[in-house]
């Protein structure tokens, strides 16, 4: 009896350990390369002065509201 009740307090453990994320320590110490593209900053800054200047200014909340004032009756 005293075998069974042992047997089932380790599998409780390990199941406990498991849903706990004990397992996240052994992760931690593979260290991966770092296999992000490099930015070419003059390539950046070339394509930033290719986009055009807009012509009006853009107003978001244009939709929302008339574009003129309502003009009262006189």
């Amino acid at each position: 009896m005293r075998i069974l009740v042992m047997a089932a307090a380790a599998l409780a453990a390990g199941s406990a350990e498991a849903q706990m994320g004990a397992g996240s320590r052994r992760h931690a110490d593979d260290a991966k390369p770092d296999n992000k593209p490099k930015v070419d900053e003059k390539a950046y800054k070339a394509a930033l002065e290719r986009i055009p200047d807009p012509k009006e200014k853009y107003d978001p909340w244009g939709a929302a509201r008339p574009s003129e004032p309502a003009k009262k009756p006189k």
